[in-house]
């Protein structure tokens, strides 16, 4: 994609967007209507509509952006555009910046605008690719200003989400624990961080015991992916954050198998998706901040060799796990990154991500995830970045009167309540054991956002929740 600025319309050929906002359409949709010999009272900038127009081989898309918008909102009016007007753009297009726009709006423009190529039929015999997809597509900003910085920053939002999408999307014959390993390894060559991957008998003499234990049921080898970027800023104190996502290729439940929903399972690795996404677009955006990510990565299945409801495994931290249920796999993967991380990085920051407990998504339902932290300066700094781009967490509690719902008899702790309440809660406090009481921890249940149905698709697919959230989150420390 190339991006520039013009000034002017005079001599431009292709297709034109001119965002409207509701205040603002009296005194400039007019001026572009009389042009266009089109009664000016046709459109008036109204949130979610838009209008079409075509003029001297110009074709001009006028969109309606109400009298105030939010960010999340924005992007998606553009993508909708994008995805369901590709027909009408060309491989020449021109996006009118309002005068009152600020430089975060022009970011969630253009992020919305990539976004919108995205096309779920990755196996489909005939497809039609997208004119933004062209290598010669050039972008032409309209204004005086220079926003040049803040599209090119939404462009490598948008690359970073649209891989996570893939990611997520692809069905899980392809996207097994070696694919993501393969895709970490070249996506740090190509951005810029440095990445270590430990296969089974590396875990097995790392000591990595509940990570293997996961994936002991499943042909696919288990993958404890390390990755680490560390900004070329010299001479600075920097910060160091760690993450971790869980990378579930596909759960079945193991022995204790899904009764229901199992056909969207591949999506059990969008926690690690997202931190997959995150590490690209840290890297891209060069922030001046050190990270460190780690994705255990495996394929929770149905096999002699799975393991079983009761049995006693031994964690990375050496402290020992009963088994209640083998479908509460994404804790204990967790459990041992955490451990990990904090051994042999020591982050002054850590921040989990996991489709975790669909107790998470009873209580909160598709709107916002689950946050779980006992420092309230990172409550407040990932509510707000959440906020800001419409990737809402709200906070539940992480009490110690919740702790007896992991207390063993046999073991040090157990992975699973057994009880029908508060499941997202005793989750939180499972991994809590792991994180060896450090004080800046926060995990994040994404299942109800990470995944679902809206209106770019028929069917569920990823939505690549935590990307930008997790990224804004570090930025803005």
């Amino acid at each position: 994609m190339i991006t520039k600025t013009i000034t002017n319309l005079d001599s431009f050929s292709g297709t034109i967007l001119i965002p409207v906002f509701e205040t603002y359409s009296k005194s400039i949709v007019p001026i572009v209507f009389n042009e266009l010999e089109i009664a000016s009272k046709v459109f008036f900038g109204k949130k979610d509509t838009h209008y079409l127009a075509e003029k001297n081989d110009n074709t001009y898309i006028f969109i309606g952006l109400g009298k105030s918008i939010d960010y999340k909102s924005l992007k998606t009016i553009f993508r909708r555009i994008s995805s369901k007007q590709k027909e009408n753009f060309s491989s020449n297009l021109a996006l009118v910046i309002p005068e009152q726009c600020f430089e975060e709006q022009i970011e969630a423009m253009i992020s919305g605008l990539l976004l919108g190529t995205y096309n779920l039929g990755h196996f489909k015999s005939v497809k039609v690719e997208h004119p933004f997809l062209n290598p010669e597509f050039t972008l032409n900003l309209v204004t005086e200003n220079d926003y040049l910085a803040a599209a090119k920053k939404g462009i490598k939002i948008a690359k970073a989400q649209l891989s996570t999408y893939n990611l997520v999307d692809l069905p899980p014959n392809i996207i097994n624990p070696k694919y993501l390993a393969n895709w970490a390894k070249e996506t740090g060559e190509k951005y810029g961080f440095d990445v270590e991957v430990l296969g089974y008998e590396a875990s097995k003499i790392a000591g990595l015991g509940a990570f293997l234990a996961v994936g002991k049921g499943s042909e696919n080898e288990p993958q404890f992916i390390i990755m680490n970027y560390t900004p070329t800023t010299e001479g600075k104190q920097m910060k160091h954050v760690g993450l971790v996502g869980k990378g579930i290729t596909f759960d079945t439940g193991g022995l204790n198998i899904k009764t229901a929903g199992m056909v969207h399972m591949k999506c059990d690795m969008a926690g690690g998706g997202a931190v997959f996404g995150a590490m690209q677009l840290i890297a891209d955006l060069q922030l001046p901040v050190k990270v460190t990510a780690i994705v255990p990565c495996a394929e929770n299945a149905v096999d002699a060799k799975s393991f079983l409801p009761s049995d006693v495994i031994h964690s990375y931290s050496r402290h020992s796990i009963e088994i209640i249920d083998t479908d509460a796999e994404g804790r204990l993967v967790l459990a041992d990154g955490l451990s990990y991380l904090i051994k042999n990085f020591k982050p002054e920051y850590i921040v989990d991500i996991a489709t975790l407990t669909g107790s998470s998504v009873a209580t909160l339902g598709y709107e916002c995830g689950a946050l779980f932290t006992n420092n309230e300066e990172m409550s407040s700094k990932l509510q707000e970045s959440g906020d800001s781009i419409g990737e809402r967490l709200w906070q539940l509690p992480l009490w110690d009167a919740y702790k007896s719902d992991i207390e063993s008899d046999i073991a040090d702790v157990k992975n699973y309540s057994g009880k029908p309440v508060a499941g997202a809660i005793s989750a939180a406090k499972f991994l809590e054991y792991f994180t060896h009481e450090h004080k800046a921890w926060a995990h994040l249940d994404v299942a109800g956002v990470a995944f679902g149905d809206d209106e770019f698709a028929k069917s569920k697919h990823a939505t690549a929740f935590g990307v930008h959230l997790l990224t804004k989150f570090i930025e803005n420390l």
